[in-house]
């Protein structure tokens, strides 16, 4: 299909659809200077995941996972793109009902995007393991790292999603909110290979719903009414324009 074709009709799919939802990923934050996780100078290619991912990594060694704990909230530094934007218009309007991010960088919510489930936590927060009190990120930047609990002297651990934890029953409980009743799909800069949010797209076209894709590689041709193998922000102002916005 081509290009102008395609934005008009998935311009239409947006136009009519009773619940639009999106779904973002990784790729999503690129061109907001953030590195794909699993890119090859991504963050994984340079610290094992199951060695500096997990949260038994975390108890045994915090101070040896704070040598990749440092890079990662670096990424609170970064600003939202030109798609990030469109998106929070989209939302503005009506025409987008929420986000699921699979991202811990908090770019929707800068854009302006009120309605955002963090799948899989943010660098927003932080929590000492060993008495549970809470700090923002803004006290966290005036600490040392890797940053001391004052209370108890443990180290912080960020409130993000570790590989061998499970999803906060919060952002379960949004997403199965969100989802309810959703007849549109918009998934952007994923590649849908990390359960459980990989199955969200599954579970909208199961249950009748149509989605569209934005990918610079394509996750979901088999199961897409349209795919857009383009940049995201090219893409979303695209449709942002075809829908007057």
């Amino acid at each position: 299909m081509e290009r102008e074709k395609a934005i008009e009709k998935a311009a239409r799919m947006l136009r009519q659809s009773r619940k639009t939802v999106a779904l973002t990923g990784a790729g999503v934050s690129t061109e907001s200077g953030i590195p794909d996780f699993r890119s090859a100078g991504g963050l994984w290619a340079r610290f094992d995941p199951m060695e500096y991912g997990t949260l038994g990594a975390f108890e045994e060694d915090p101070r040896k996972v704070w040598n990749m704990l440092r890079e990662l909230i670096g990424i609170a530094d970064a600003e939202p793109n030109a798609g990030h934007m469109a998106m929070a218009e989209f939302e503005k309007s009506g025409i987008l009902k929420g986000i699921i991010t699979q991202n811990i960088d908090m770019l929707h919510q800068k854009a302006g995007s009120h309605t955002v489930v963090e799948f899989h936590g943010s660098i927003r927060a932080f929590t000492c393991l060993e008495c549970g009190r809470k700090y923002e990120l803004d006290e966290v930047h005036r600490m040392a790292l890797p940053p001391e609990c004052e209370t108890c002297s443990a180290i912080l651990k960020p409130d993000v999603v570790f590989f061998d934890e499970q999803i906060p029953v919060l952002a379960l409980q949004q997403t199965e909110d969100l989802l309810r009743g959703a007849d549109l799909l918009l998934v952007a800069g994923t590649s849908c290979q990390v359960v459980p949010a990989s199955m969200i797209p599954g579970r909208v076209r199961h249950g009748g719903g149509s989605i569209i894709e934005i990918n610079k590689e394509l996750a979901l041709s088999g199961m897409a009414e349209i795919s857009f193998a383009a940049g995201f922000s090219e893409t979303m102002t695209a449709l942002a324009e075809a829908l007057s916005l």
